[in-house]
């Protein structure tokens, strides 16, 4: 199953464990089973403390399945499918982690999951080419290990067809809790616990407004973000990050190959490697904090958190950056993860053989389009302009491609459905203004960014786009507040440019500091 590649990473990555590991898998004779069977005596193989078995037949467990447990303990971590692909990092953490490898994550939080007093069932719908996928199986396998009333369960969607339409996942990944719909896309540990323990929302806001004033407080977690805090902290100052999620919209971004220095990298691993070496200097990381408004007092300045939390600082540098252009039509959000959906890798594998729309031209959706064009029946991409936008080597491969029909020069004017999920669209022709309709049952919109500064509007001057304006130093129209990033007029919305701007951001707050 696994190459000779694979094998000796794995060989390697199991010498860590130090207690035996029992797995039980649940199979039958399809296929799948085969595979499965064939991967765990690779696992097995690997090395001596971990042992496989199979369970009789007629059990309740799906097929096929496995669990990965303690020896002698039933640890409630489940892949029902072939955790490949992304997923097989979550194999290998499984592993690690029920063989007694400590998971590098906060004692805090670690504490949190033990303290959990009820039985939690999860169940997280993934497909295997989700680079979101992977963050939500391993904080759940973590919180399943750690905590013996809580269990966790893989369901590749792909292979558990028939489940996905009765459940009506449409949109990966999908997180049921003893039942139940949870939530959908991606969500860290923190973010899991904030919502089962509804506690710790109140806990950490009281704890936030007893910080001292902060020397530079930067709002927002992506690359200008980081790389603000970075050179704040570098300059012995005090330096704290309040972050909606850590990494921000780069979480979202399959492919990074032009970040200069790093010729190919993934979304998450680039965004971890964000946090790392943010971690590595001084700097105090409040997550899962969302802001709701900025004052500018005669001393200090304050930004108040949706949490009730409110922070102080001396200068505050603003790097919130972008989220994806919704259409704005009737039945959008209505159908949002009911067919309606933003990331073509991450759902793509969900609408296997049906028929979707991809909603803009540019070069995010013409990507789109040939990326689907490989998975569904048939691919309609809408393009708003006379002409598609995209570069050139992109337009030359999709057009061939038998199975794409381009509409240009339309407008989006409305998704339809049955009440429970996509069935059609409809657009507007621009030049006649006749108004056509295509059954399908899948809308990809890819129609670009909107800054997220809906908060500071009255406060810092905006442009009529919504971005912050800023000048050659990222000063805003409000002394001590500065910008950078996505979220900025600064032009290219690029993660190398967002990085920059946020270092000329933060240079340009510590010179206002020994200024003022």
């Amino acid at each position: 199953m696994l190459d000779a590649g694979l094998k000796a990473q794995l060989a390697t990555y199991l010498e860590r464990i130090s207690h035996p590991v029992e797995i039980v898998a649940s199979l039958d004779d399809t296929p799948a089973s085969a595979q499965m069977r064939g991967l765990l005596q690779d696992i097995a193989d690997a090395s001596p403390l971990v042992k496989t078995s199979e369970a009789p037949a007629g059990g309740p467990e799906r097929r096929p399945s496995f669990s990965v447990n303690r020896a002698g303990e039933n640890t409630g971590v489940r892949f029902a499918g072939l955790p490949m692909g992304h997923e097989f990092t979550s194999l290998v953490l499984a592993l690690l982690q029920a063989g007694g490898y400590p998971p590098k994550v906060d004692e805090a939080l670690l504490q949190q999951v033990r303290a959990l007093d009820a039985d939690l069932h999860f169940e997280v719908y993934v497909s295997l080419t989700c680079h979101n996928c992977p963050d939500v199986v391993q904080a759940l396998n973590l919180m399943a290990i750690q905590n013996p009333r809580i269990r966790a369960t893989m369901v590749d969607g792909a292979l558990f067809q028939d489940e996905v339409n009765e459940r009506q996942v449409m949109a990966v990944p999908t997180v049921f809790l003893n039942g139940t719909h949870f939530g959908q896309g991606r969500m860290t540990l923190e973010e899991i616990l904030a919502k089962v323990d509804t506690d710790a929302g109140t806990r950490e806001a009281a704890k936030i407004s007893q910080k001292d004033p902060f020397d530079v407080l930067i709002v927002g977690g992506g690359p200008a973000g980081a790389a603000a805090a970075v050179y704040a902290a570098r300059k012995g100052i005090r330096t704290g990050i309040a972050s909606e999620r850590f990494g921000g919209q780069v979480l979202d971004t399959l492919g990074i190959e032009n970040f200069i220095s790093v010729k190919e990298t993934e979304g998450p691993k680039f965004a971890l490697a964000l946090e790392e070496h943010v971690r590595h200097y001084e700097v105090d990381i409040m997550n899962l904090q969302r802001a709701k408004a900025l004052r500018r007092g005669t001393d200090l300045i304050e930004v108040q958190l949706e949490s009730g939390a409110a922070l102080q600082a001396r200068s505050v540098i603003v790097t919130t950056g972008a989220r994806w252009r919704k259409l704005g039509v009737p039945g959008e959000e209505a159908y949002r993860n009911k067919g309606v959906a933003y990331c073509p890798h991450c759902d793509g594998p969900l609408f296997r053989g049906k028929r979707v729309a991809v909603v803009g031209g540019g070069n995010s959706g013409v990507e789109a389009a040939i990326d689907l064009a490989g998975i569904v029946a048939h691919v309609t991409l809408i393009e708003f302009g006379e002409q598609l936008r995209a570069d050139a080597v992109l337009q030359k491969k999709l057009a061939t491609l038998h199975n794409v029909r381009v509409i240009l020069n339309a407008q989006t004017t409305e998704v339809t459905g049955n009440g429970q999920a996509v069935n059609g669209l409809q657009y507007q022709d621009r030049a006649t203004g006749e108004v056509f309709r295509v059954e399908l049952e899948g809308v990809f919109v890819q129609i670009g960014l909107v800054p997220n500064t809906e908060w500071l509007k009255g406060t810092v001057e905006l442009s009529k786009h919504g971005e912050i304006v800023v000048d050659a130093k990222g000063q805003t129209s409000v002394p001590g507040v500065f910008a950078a990033g996505d979220a900025t007029t600064a032009p290219y919305k690029q993660i190398v440019i967002a990085a920059g701007d946020g270092a000329k951001a933060a240079l340009g707050a510590f010179d206002h500091l020994i200024r003022s």
